[in-house]
């Protein structure tokens, strides 16, 4: 569900990377994005019958990690210490949140 979402929004940005003229390049990224974005919502939907909300949506902020590594790995972005730091923060914080829940 993590890893969709946040390809959901890798696509989005690779839609506008030449600009937001109605081109094919961004039609099909949009498309692309979308369905991956569509298909993590459903997937979230679907956890959520399965599993209690106070676990399921916290563990959401894994999309952080992914989206680290595909703007690291496929958009070439600086990754520093703030950033990594950052997420670990967040992480931190879901997983206190899913530990006292539980």
């Amino acid at each position: 569900m993590t890893m969709l979402g946040s390809l959901g929004g890798f696509f989005f940005k690779r839609c506008t990377m030449r600009g937001l003229s109605l081109s094919l390049y961004f039609v099909v990224n949009l498309g692309v994005g979308g369905l991956f974005y569509v298909s993590g919502a459903l997937l979230n939907i679907w956890l959520l019958k399965l599993l209690p909300y106070t676990i399921v949506y916290p563990l959401t902020a894994v999309t952080y990690i992914w989206t680290l590594i595909f703007s690291f790995f496929f958009l070439k972005e600086k990754i520093n210490k703030r950033k990594i730091s950052g997420v670990l923060l967040i992480l931190l914080g879901a997983c206190l949140l899913v530990i006292h829940f539980n």
